[in-house]
């Protein structure tokens, strides 16, 4: 089978989407930063049931919590943007594919900055 890849490419193991296993270890890497984000916010959120609006104001503004939360929901929706394109490369052929790749990245940025609008707003005091 002829390879029309130049040597170079060979070398560097890049396939003929250029990316070669930067998406792979991208999807790796946010799994990997999740677990620890995941239990601090599981932790926050358990610390805070039954909580009165007052005292979950006042657990935001700890600049701590707004900055662990907000990498929370960066890397949570950067690892489900990632995850998704793989199944909507696997599985939607077409003009349709490029759509939903599409839909895809909006979606996880507008859910990424209303989660960190949210924070924000809490951590300023709203």
């Amino acid at each position: 089978m002829n390879d029309l890849r130049t040597p170079l490419s060979r070398v560097r193991g890049l396939g003929s989407a250029k990316d070669g296993t930067e998406h792979f270890w991208r999807q790796r890497l946010t799994a990997i930063a999740n677990i620890p984000l995941m239990l601090y916010f599981i932790w926050v959120m358990v610390q805070l049931i039954g909580a009165t609006h007052e005292e979950v104001v006042a657990c935001f503004q700890k600049p701590s919590v707004t900055i662990i939360f907000l990498m929370v929901f960066g890397s949570a929706f950067y690892h489900m943007k990632l995850g998704m394109q793989v199944v909507i490369e696997d599985y939607v052929q077409g003009g349709a594919g490029k759509i939903a790749l599409i839909a895809n990245t909006f979606f996880c940025i507008g859910m990424a900055a209303a989660c960190g609008f949210a924070i924000l707003k809490l951590g300023f005091g709203g």
